[in-house]
């Protein structure tokens, strides 16, 4: 290697370490204080969950790109446009980021005959992937809970998830919600009805735009979704497929509406919801929201009986729904419910590294009693000691916890921590024993 190289390698080399890579458009990291609300919005659902009786499924990130193509439909905006798909490397297998996570329960519960001893209700919760221009509540790594009812097939259980979802609004605090109702009947009735719907539209071709042009013959119902101003008054026209449903059809609708109507959940009629997946009958429906602008759905969902046939399963009916984490969280802050409180309980301000190996004891049998404790560390470890006092306290008090610790030399010597009141506005100070932990920090707790 020659002398200039050798000069020019380390600058090279520091040079690329300086490099500040970030994260991916549209795939956002989940920092606190913000994380708190996730952590909140988790607990609150896995406690509803349990008191309806739904059990938990952890399901893959990646699943087969045929999964979805199958269960979505080919001429979908998810399969068309918006999955994330490749090739894998190793073995040429297709492979997709999951778009939604309904396909994918699907496909566990067909490949590990969980219906075998009957009936399932299911829920997940996690990471989605779909490739389209970021904007506010819409992401290219976005988050869903869902909540799936496997092998019943009676309108009740469209009425029971409807029933959870709106419990769930309750235990938020959100109010700016409201539900839409349609029934997409069976195949029979929708292929009646697209006859019906494509003779519309043909009538009209010249108001149509390039989209629906597309879509007029393979997926037309999607068209009733268009959100082209032009266009509304020959979508309001067209046929509605409510007009279409047989017997047995209106009968399950009609029931959904009359277990909804019995428990005081009120709700509209939208003959133009068809929701975006080409797997669903009958009921479908939508919890939407005015405070987000256009991105107004927040939960939707809706029965699919013909989705594990589809994927290779025995015959078994299901209904589910999933909703937005981003966008519910996005709604709650909008109606200003307050973040949940992260300050520790308290902190330990320690004057010398010598008290670090009792302070960091009576820290942790406080932890063990349930208590939220933090520790001041130095900022460096070279030597340069634990901060002032005065610098340790004002980290106390941004911390926002209740109590410092003062582990000072004083009363360390007389077996004693000082105990001073962050929040009360005198500054309060008192001596506890450090051998009865215990039983001061019980009056600790109820001050807390």
């Amino acid at each position: 290697m020659s002398e200039s190289v050798k000069e020019n390698a380390p600058k090279a080399d520091k040079a690329a370490k300086a490099q500040k890579l970030v994260g991916v458009k549209g795939m956002n990291d989940i920092l606190p204080p913000d994380s708190a609300r996730w952590e909140w919005l988790e607990a609150q659902v896995r406690g509803l969950m349990a008191r309806y009786a739904y059990r938990n499924v952890r399901l893959p990130i990646v699943e087969p790109t045929a999964l979805f193509v199958r269960g979505l439909g080919e001429v979908t905006d998810i399969v068309e446009k918006e999955m994330y798909s490749f090739e894998d490397r190793l073995n040429g297998e297709q492979l997709t980021l999951r778009p939604e996570g309904t396909a994918g329960l699907v496909r566990a519960v067909v490949e590990h005959n969980l219906l075998y001893e009957g009936g399932k209700r299911l829920y997940y919760m996690g990471p989605m992937f779909r490739h389209e221009r970021p904007q506010r509540g819409r992401y290219r790594q976005f988050h869903q809970i869902g909540a799936e009812v496997l092998g019943f097939g009676g309108p009740e259980v469209d009425a029971e998830l409807i029933l959870l979802a709106n419990d769930l609004w309750k235990v938020l605090g959100l109010k700016d919600v409201r539900l839409e109702l349609n029934s997409l009947g069976q195949p029979a009735e929708r292929q009646a009805h697209r006859a019906a719907l494509i003779a519309h539209l043909e009538q009209h071709s010249d108001v149509l735009d390039e989209e629906a042009k597309r879509r007029l013959h393979s997926n037309p119902l999607r068209i009733l979704d268009t959100k082209n101003p032009a266009m509304q008054s020959v979508v309001e026209a067209a046929p509605r497929l409510l007009d279409f449903l047989g017997e047995a059809s209106l009968a399950h609708f009609n029931a959904v509406k009359a277990i909804l109507d019995a428990n005081g959940v009120a709700y509209s009629i939208n003959p133009r919801l068809v929701r975006g997946m080409d797997y669903y009958n009958l009921t479908v429906f939508e919890f939407i929201t005015t405070s987000l602008g256009s991105q107004g759905t927040i939960c939707g969902g809706g029965r699919y009986d013909y989705l594990i046939e589809q994927v290779g399963g025995k015959p078994s009916p299901a209904v589910g729904w999933a909703l937005g984490v981003e966008r519910v969280l996005e709604l709650i802050k909008e109606q200003g419910e307050a973040l949940p409180d992260l300050a520790p309980d308290v902190y330990a301000i320690i004057p010398e590294t010598a008290a670090l190996p009792v302070a960091m004891q009576v820290l942790q049998a406080l932890r063990a009693l349930g208590f939220s404790a933090q520790m001041h560390a130095a900022a460096s470890g070279g030597g340069e000691g634990m901060g002032s006092m005065k610098s340790q306290f004002k980290k106390a008090d941004a911390s926002g916890a209740r109590f410092a610790l003062v582990f000072g030399a004083e009363e360390l010597a007389q077996g004693q921590v000082a105990v001073k009141s962050l929040r009360d506005g005198a500054g309060a100070q008192r001596t506890e024993s450090l051998a009865t932990v215990a039983t001061w920090a019980h009056t600790l707790q109820s001050a807390l």
